[in-house]
């Protein structure tokens, strides 16, 4: 079974050629262009990637592209900024294949300097409200993660920002998934975050977050 890999990609020049490198066999990598300025677009190429452009901008946009773009059964997602280890995908998608999850996010274990505090608090106020939310025993909102493509398109996901990761796991919960977690190593990333690794930026992700609970708590009342 060949798998599609989504990788929302803005400006990763050089984290690519490590991450397409290290692909496993059968893993189909989707880099999705969201306006890049940098080589990215010509170097995932060049490694062999499927290249889609997503102009509108917005991680959740790249994300949703690069779901519709995927024909495999079973879909990844992960960071293309070297943080996440693409050999690590198989026990990723292992739950999945073998029927015993809908939805498997891959617990950060982060090394030294990877992971910063004002973001790795963040993370762990958000997993708290989620396992009070959906009952699911998670302690990360992983983004490299693994389910069925034809189930999670039909979830109906519709947020085209940073909320995107959240709204997947409180719709699947709200739909009787099994969503569960595996450790994954969290490395240092190549370049700078453009969500955590920045105070403003964790900001405004936690703030897209909320939006999406909110959201997501009023349709399912």
């Amino acid at each position: 079974m060949e798998i599609d890999v989504v990788l929302p990609c803005l400006d990763e020049e050089a984290a690519l050629p490590w991450v397409l490198t290290r692909m496993p066999p059968g893993y189909r990598p989707i880099v999705v262009d969201n306006g890049s300025t940098d080589d990215s677009v010509r170097i995932a190429t060049g490694l062999g990637a499927r290249v889609v452009v997503e102009p509108r901008r917005g991680f959740g946009a790249a994300c949703h592209a690069g779901l519709l773009a995927a024909t495999s059964e079973v879909v990844c997602f992960m960071d293309a900024d070297a943080s996440l280890d693409p050999s690590r995908l198989p026990e990723v998608t292992g739950p999945v294949l073998a029927g015993r999850s809908d939805l498997v996010l891959g617990r950060r274990v982060p090394e030294a300097g990877a992971w910063p505090a004002h973001a790795r608090i963040a993370n762990a106020v958000l997993a708290r409200q989620l396992r009070r939310r959906t009952g699911a025993r998670l302690r990360d909102l992983g983004p490299m993660r693994a389910a069925r493509r034809a189930e999670l398109t039909g979830l109906g996901l519709r947020d085209r920002r940073f909320g995107y990761p959240l709204e997947m796991v409180l719709r699947a919960a709200a739909a009787g998934w099994r969503i569960t977690e595996v450790d994954i190593d969290y490395l240092r990333r190549a370049g700078r975050s453009k969500v955590t690794g920045t105070v403003r930026g964790t900001v405004r992700t936690i703030g897209d977050m909320r939006r999406i609970m909110a959201e997501t708590a009023r349709e399912t009342a």
